[in-house]
This record gives C-alpha cells, structure tokens and sequence, in this order.
C-alpha cells in the first residue's frame, strides 16, 4: 500500500513566513515610487513570483516520488544550456550580461542552474560504488560543479559563482576529507593576510613561523619535507595574490575588497552601499522607526535596496529585534532543512536536500554580511525576502521539491522491504 505524502508543516510555515516579511519589506522599500497598495509594483511582483512558486510546488507534489532522481542529468543538462544561452542572446543588467528577456519578463538562468546542479550532485554521490577516494568520481563531482561556475563567470556575474563554493559543504557531510576544507581556508586566509600586509611580508612571517615549527619537531625527520612543502606552497600563492588581484578581479571588485578589509576609504564610491547601509540598520536602534517610517529607506540613500540591500530596510524599520527574529528564523529553516536531510531513507534524497541547506546557508551569511560591511558586496540576493522574480521562484521549485523528497521517505523505506 501506498504512503500518502505529509508535507513538514514546520518547514513550509517558515518558507511562507520569511517569504512574506520578503514582501513587505519590497513594499516598503519602493512604495515611495508612486505605489499605494501591497498589489502594485515591485511588491506586487513579488506576490506573484510568490504565488507562481506556490503552485508549481503544487504541481511537484503531484508527481511521482522518484521522478526528480530519474531526470536529474536532463534537468541538470537544461539548466546548462540556458546558461549557454544567456550568453547568446542575454541583456545587460548592471553591468552582468546574466538576463534572458522575455516579454516585459526577465529570467536569470543563474538562479535555476543551484537548482539543477543540486540533481546532478546527489545523482552522482549517490551512485553505487561513488567514493570520495576514487580521483575519477571527484573529477566528475568537481566538473558539474565547475562548468556553472565558469559559465556565470563568463556572464560577468562572479557573485552567483561563488554561491556554489556552499557544495564544499555538502561534500565534506559526505565523506570529503577535512584537509580540503582547511586547504581552502587557508587559501582564503593567505589571500586576506596577503593583501593586508603585502606579499613580502606575508613570505617573510610564513619562513619564520616554518622554522619555529621545525625547530621544535626536528627531530622528527618526517615532518621536513611535508612542513617546507606547505611553506613554500603557502609563499607562492602569497607571491600570486596581488597579480591575481590586480588581473582577475575587476576594478570595482577590488574596491569593495579592500573596503571590506578597511584597506582604504571610499564612502562615497566603493563603499558608499555599504556605509549607508550601516547608518541605516544602526539608526534602527532596538524596535526600529516602524513599518514604512524608515527615512533612509524613504530617501533612496542605498541603490538596489529591494534587492542586494533588502536587509536595511529590516534593520532600519524593525530594528535590532526584527533583525534578529529574522536571522532566527533563517537559522530554524536551515537547521529545519539539515534535520530533513538527515531522516531520508535514500542517499539521493539526503544530498538533494542538503544542497538546498546549504546554499541557503551561504546566501544568509553572505547577504547579511555584506549590508553590515564583514564580507564584501558580491551581489547575492537574501533568500525569499530579496525582490527578484527568478530568485524566488528558483528558491520556491527547490524547496518544494526538497518537501515532496521528505514527503515521500517512507515510501523509500517501502520500497526496499516490498
């Protein structure tokens, strides 16, 4: 007998919560612009995105149980080839060539390709026989993840690229060795330090702290060559940092960088976003100035506020409570999303399911990092509450798919005794 699908009520009352604190907030973000109701503008739109995501979630709900794990390199291979498109026939946004326009629509296939990488991931890790030690089935996990990235890259979209770096994660919870992880880190930290003190002197501290270290564990003859490896390792990439700086990463980048790290002071151009957006969630205080009573909000003072710098309009007109009821309600979902994860009766669906948490996860920190000014402004939209028709419909599909997965475990757990 059949297992009838129960949605996780917990999960989709979340979802319908941060997706609604998204309206209003979009609402009172531009209802300066000439709109009077919830139902008009971009607050509008984004009621309707909304309601379009709810539906299809619908339509998912009706569909067979294992349907997504059959077609998952054909929904990964369609999300490619509009990346690919994109790159044909895609418009200028911003500076990025990342749009398809269609009518008076546009749709940005970035947000969709998470979406379709996350099949494609949980389809090969879940593979029999797939194994973290194998150098092939790491080739293959490493090139559908790579072939987004560069494609979003090539659109002059660098933001939406680094969002999946966040498939680390998934990785590392299934099997991957912890020395990737801290490999990257240390590449990170290397790259930060490097820009803060200079090559130079990141090479010169890197020498001092390897002899410290072989000073005490000479005798241990093993420890050598490994420990001058890593050493030397770590002062080439030091030496590459600022050529990669200054050759990879465009102009504007570069600033908010060095913003970020306080390297240099650009209040009124690279770090003009992010020093208003301060000023505006400080001036918010403890219970904010109320529901459309922000006055930065109101003055236009932060460019791209419905979007990349929703958050202010939080912080500003809800203040330090608002803010944190919603962080709390982002960290809820998330660990919501892990527990589901953590209960499926197949691998495919664990994966699939960890995916999303984890991109969710990285779209949080990052988002709210930037508009408080400790990460740099990449452009990232915040989950379900920035304003973007693609980016919520995108999250709206992947999470409804992930509820139909936790829906149908126990039909998982039928299949294999029947």
């Amino acid at each position: 007998m059949e297992t009838k699908s129960r949605i996780d009520i917990l999960a989709l009352f979340l979802f319908l919560v941060i997706a609604l604190i998204g309206v209003a907030s979009v609402y009172s973000a531009t209802s300066d612009q000439g709109v009077f109701s919830l139902f008009e503008g971009r607050s509008g739109k984004q009621l309707m995105w909304l309601s379009a995501s709810i539906f299809f979630g619908v339509v998912i709900f009706l569909l067979n149980a294992n349907f997504f794990e059959v077609f998952s390199m054909y929904f990964y291979v369609l999300f490619m080839l509009l990346l690919v498109l994109v790159l044909v026939i895609g418009v200028d946004i911003n500076g990025a060539r990342s749009w398809i326009k269609i009518g008076s629509f546009s749709i940005q296939p970035s947000e969709f390709a998470k979406y379709g990488t996350s099949f494609a991931v949980a389809a090969i890790i879940s593979r029999i026989g797939f194994s973290f030690q194998n150098k092939n089935d790491i080739i293959k996990l490493v090139t559908i993840t790579l072939i987004p990235m560069g494609l979003i890259i090539i659109q002059g979209d660098m933001g939406s690229a680094l969002v999946f770096l966040s498939f680390i994660l998934v990785f590392y919870i299934e099997g991957l060795t912890p020395a990737i992880i801290l490999l990257g880190i240390s590449m990170i930290a290397v790259f930060v330090l490097t820009l803060v003190f200079s090559s130079l002197y990141f090479s010169i501290s890197a020498f001092i702290l390897w002899f410290v270290f072989y000073a005490f564990t000479y005798t241990n003859k093993k420890l050598l060559i490994p420990s001058l490896s890593i050493a030397g390792l770590a002062i080439i990439f030091s030496m590459s940092v600022q050529f990669l700086f200054d050759n990879v990463l465009k102009e504007h980048q570069q600033k908010r960088i060095q913003v970020t790290l306080n390297l240099i002071e650009d209040n009124m151009g690279a770090g003009y976003n992010v020093n208003q957006s301060k000023i505006a969630i400080g001036s918010g205080g403890l219970f904010g100035k109320g529901f459309l009573n922000g006055s930065h909000t109101k003055g236009n003072f932060i460019p791209e506020q419905e979007t990349d710098f929703i958050f202010c309009t939080i912080g500003e007109e809800g203040g330090w409570v608002l803010s944190s009821i919603t962080i709390a309600l982002y960290v809820t979902f998330i660990l919501r999303l892990f527990y589901l994860s953590s209960r499926a009766k197949k691998k495919y669906k664990r994966i699939f399911i960890s995916s999303l948490a984890s991109i969710i996860f990285f779209h949080v920190l990052v988002n709210i990092g930037m508009t408080i000014g400790i990460m740099p402004v990449i452009g990232i939209p915040l989950p379900l509450v920035s304003y973007g028709g693609s980016s919520i419909l995108a999250f709206g599909l992947f999470i409804f798919t992930a509820l139909k997965m936790d829906a149908t475990r126990d039909q998982d757990l039928e299949s294999v005794f029947s």
